[in-house]
């Protein structure tokens, strides 16, 4: 291991469980389920038929991929608060930004997978209305799934940079000041 880098294999199964999680995340925004009106004519009932429900399958596989990358990650440099202290400096700051954006693109994009699948699963039962006009078959609004796949995509970045300089910020020696005395130095003025 090369110094400051971190371990080539961490950085592998971090990228390799994102793009997991974003392909899983794309194909359920392509496999999203629709439903179309039918009517019962002897009951006079109006319902929806909806097409396949694998797109809440796939927003459940991105939303464990994509935990699983994280909970790598974090396990790995054990949150950032235990373990080895980080060396002050450019790379610790650099670490804490990433840090906290990493946790930021994580939430979003799970909420946003998760949100998808449950939304998606949802589907409209019958409705007991004589006059249906206004009744519909709720689907998921598009552009869920991508949204969480653009933020997957920008957790797998920032994760990648936060172990990349949270190794710097933890190999790094310590700057130590060298005094030739610990008293405080008194001048008089002239």
């Amino acid at each position: 291991m090369a110094e400051g880098r971190g371990s080539s294999l961490v950085h592998l199964l971090v990228i390799v469980l994102s793009l997991i999680a974003f392909g899983f995340s794309i194909a359920a925004e392509r496999r999203r389920s629709t439903g179309t009106l039918h009517d019962d004519t002897v009951t006079n009932r109006t319902y929806c038929v909806y097409t396949s429900d694998v797109a809440t399958g796939y927003g459940v596989g991105a939303f464990l991929f994509l935990l699983s990358g994280e909970a790598l990650l974090m396990g790995v440099t054990k949150c950032m608060c235990f373990g080895r202290p980080l060396s002050p400096g450019s790379n610790r700051a650099w670490t804490i930004i990433y840090f906290v954006s990493s946790w930021l693109t994580f939430l979003v994009a799970e909420a946003c997978v998760i949100a998808g699948a449950k939304q998606n699963a949802y589907h409209t039962k019958y409705r007991d209305m004589l006059l249906a006009e206004n009744f519909s078959c709720e689907t998921l609004r598009k552009g869920v799934f991508v949204a969480g796949a653009v933020f997957i995509v920008a957790n797998m970045i920032l994760n990648v940079y936060f172990y990349m300089y949270f190794t710097k910020a933890t190999t790094q020696p310590a700057h130590k000041t060298n005094r030739t005395s610990s008293n405080i130095g008194m001048a008089g003025y002239a």
